[in-house]
């Protein structure tokens, strides 16, 4: 998918230099590119649900609004309704998704919400969430679910160990994400429809702690989530990590207040994607500007030699600059 950039060359006859490739031709290379991503992302999802059917689940648990008086009562309602869930997936012979949420019901999980159907949402709390100066909020990227959600968790635990006693950090699985191969992953339909979800939980997040500097952290996908919610969102700081783009051409298109910040890994896969949005087939596919470029306008930290999954890996550049922008240390962050 890398594309050669052109070299200044020698004159092939003297006062002739050789003309560059015009930007219609580069234009047309990454719409092909585009279709031809598209087109070979539809047979993925067709099938892939049949390869696996719905798998049967309680509904959520009723819980009323959640307050500091109430975390308590709301985690251990969430924890059994994944231990119902475990049962009726191990019932219905899925021994995968039984062994996954079965784990999710163990008394040291702290759930504020958790939904076993389909590919599954969950939001997870590491930490004291009432008492935090500060409170990370992680949104994820595309492939995550349940099924997969334990490499999700283990970023968020990292996280919450380099920050300490501090700070709380919040796993939100709130939306279904896109397959990393599927049309959905091209374009910001799923992140459209998950930022009013996000926007709503910060807001509950803000009558559980008023006092907490929230920060989000977006990784891929979720970049374009959290670019989606970003308007007027009452949150310190803006994170994009790992990103294909936004959905948006500049920082201040955001409409955020918060300080906005970007950064990608030496060995991200993710910078080879065009950073480009165009028409194709009556669907905006792409997601424009590159939030770590100049013309976006973010904020880039370095965020060290590492690949697409690397960000949050303990003993990392990227993890230790994700910390002090979380705990507002905001001089000490080392700029990419």
């Amino acid at each position: 998918m890398k594309g050669q950039r052109g070299q200044p060359g020698q004159p092939d006859q003297p006062g002739r230099p050789v003309q560059p490739r015009s930007r219609p031709r580069c234009t047309r290379l990454r719409r092909a590119l585009l279709a031809a991503l598209v087109m070979t992302s539809v047979i993925a999802p067709l099938s892939a649900a049949a390869a696996h059917p719905q798998i049967p689940a309680p509904a959520p648990a009723r819980i009323g609004p959640v307050t500091p008086t109430t975390l308590d009562s709301a985690y251990a309602a969430n924890r059994a309704n994944a231990a119902e869930a475990s049962r009726m997936a191990a019932d219905h012979g899925d021994r995968s998704r039984a062994a996954a949420v079965r784990s999710m019901a163990a008394p040291s999980r702290h759930f504020l919400s958790f939904d076993a159907r389909g590919s599954g949402h969950a939001v997870e709390v590491f930490g004291d969430l009432a008492k935090a100066a500060h409170l990370a909020v992680l949104v994820p990227g595309s492939d995550t679910s349940l099924d997969t959600y334990d490499r999700f968790r283990t970023g968020a635990l990292a996280l919450h160990e380099r920050l300490g006693p501090r700070a709380a950090v919040i796993a939100w699985l709130g939306y279904e994400t896109p397959g990393t191969i599927s049309p959905e992953v091209l374009t910001t339909s799923r992140a459209n429809e998950a930022a009013p979800e996000l926007r709503s939980f910060i807001g509950e997040l803000r009558a559980l702690n008023g006092r907490a500097r929230i920060t989000l952290l977006c990784h891929s996908y979720g970049t374009a989530v959290g670019a989606r919610a970003a308007s007027g969102l009452d949150i310190s700081d803006l994170v994009f990590i790992g990103s294909p783009g936004t959905g948006v051409d500049s920082a201040a298109a955001l409409h955020t207040r918060a300080r906005v910040w970007a950064g990608r890994g030496g060995d991200d896969w993710i910078a080879d994607v065009p950073h480009t949005r165009t028409d194709l087939f009556g669907t905006t596919v792409g997601f424009g500007t590159d939030p770590v470029s100049p013309a976006f306008g973010a904020r880039v930290f370095a965020a060290g030699d590492g690949g697409h999954s690397d960000y949050l890996k303990p003993g990392s550049v990227s993890l230790a600059n994700l910390a002090r922008i979380v705990l507002g240390e905001t001089r000490e962050v080392t700029r990419g």
